[in-house]
């Protein structure tokens, strides 16, 4: 028996936040595949450091939900040796309800911190009425949660972004940034003293959807801060999907395309040593189509 299939076995002998799990096959399976995913995530970035303290972020979305439950299931197997602080940044956006986490935190035995800071009416004062608030929003929200995991010794930030917000990232890099690049899996911040991880990088949104609806998370909703469907992450987002619709498994071949990276045939030479390439045996192109 595979340690996957030894995970979800007991269903009595589980984390908390599983507590009422759906006990049908269609649950086990989805359950399986994320948690595959998730430790394929963790091994082929190196994530995991044993004895370290992770900051794992928490919205309120199904998401963050989805990833300090999987983080949660494979820590109480002993399968994640880290010590984990789930973290929510409430950014002072009427209507916030700040009784939900705690309530839920509590009931499930997670350690965490509430911090409070109002984002929300920086962000509205420096930004014009219909500008885009979610650059200056993002950039303060990141620097209390970086300066929250410094207080309380972390040395890891653990985000919730799945495979579909690196591909977002990944078009919106290329169609306005004029880059090939993405959200990183693993990278260090600016001043080096906090590594950044996001063990979600292989699943997908529409897993973790049906994820969080079966174990029936309190999600809050995430338009509190008004919604902008005129961003351009909305727009690619649009045409991600429109493309699933088409071709069903699209996003699939775009993602193994980001594991997939053949610098010689770019045109960086600062990745590619285009001088010396005689002595390097790269295949021509038409083996590598």
């Amino acid at each position: 028996m595979s340690i996957d299939d030894q995970i979800i076995k007991q269903a009595d002998n589980c984390h908390p936040m599983f507590r009422g799990a759906p006990s049908n096959v269609a649950f086990k399976k989805l359950r399986k595949r994320l948690l595959r995913q998730v430790r394929e995530a963790l091994t082929t970035f190196s994530m995991v450091e044993p004895g370290s303290k992770w900051l794992v972020c928490l919205s309120g979305g199904k998401d963050s939900y989805a990833l300090l439950a999987l983080l949660a299931d494979l820590k109480w197997r002993g399968l994640l040796p880290v010590e984990l602080l789930a973290c929510n940044l409430d950014q002072g956006q009427p209507g916030f309800p700040t009784e939900i986490l705690p309530d839920f935190l509590d009931n499930t035995g997670i350690p965490y911190r509430i911090e409070r800071k109002d984002t929300y009416s920086i962000v509205k004062e420096k930004i014009p009425v219909g500008g885009t608030t979610c650059s200056l929003c993002s950039r303060l929200r990141r620097g209390h949660l970086y300066r929250i995991a410094r207080e309380e010794s972390c040395t890891h930030i653990v985000m919730g972004h799945h495979m579909d917000d690196l591909l977002e990232t990944f078009f919106l890099n290329l169609f306005h940034g004029g880059q090939l690049s993405t959200m990183s899996p693993k990278l260090k911040n600016d001043m080096g003293d906090l590594i950044v991880l996001r063990p979600l990088s292989f699943t997908y949104e529409k897993d973790l959807k049906r994820f969080a609806q079966a174990l029936d998370f309190p999600i809050i909703p995430c338009n509190l801060c008004g919604s902008q469907e005129n961003l351009q992450r909305v727009v690619v987002r649009k045409m991600l999907d429109g493309w699933e619709r088409e071709a069903p498994g699209r996003k699939s071949v775009m993602a193994k395309a980001l594991n997939n990276v053949h610098p010689s045939h770019l045109l960086d030479p600062k990745l590619f040593d285009f001088a010396h390439f005689e002595r390097l045996g790269i295949a021509p192109l038409d083996e590598l189509l």
